[in-house]
């Protein structure tokens, strides 16, 4: 697997992951959690640009 869909589908992952644990941390009122999920879809979204970079890149 090229590099750059490596970090497009690792990034989306971890956004999905980030989106579950933010829903997980409303529901239950954990703040904590929902702070966390909010920071991994941040990081998640911006190893998905990462990736866009090297498409362009050609990396």
């Amino acid at each position: 697997m090229k590099s750059s869909t490596k970090d497009k589908v690792e990034g989306k992952l971890h956004e999905i992951s980030g989106t579950v644990k933010e829903a997980a941390g409303k529901a239950t009122g954990n703040h904590e959690l929902e702070i966390k999920g909010k920071v991994e879809q941040l990081n998640g979204k911006t190893q998905q640009k990462v990736g866009d970079i090297k498409t362009v890149v050609g990396k």
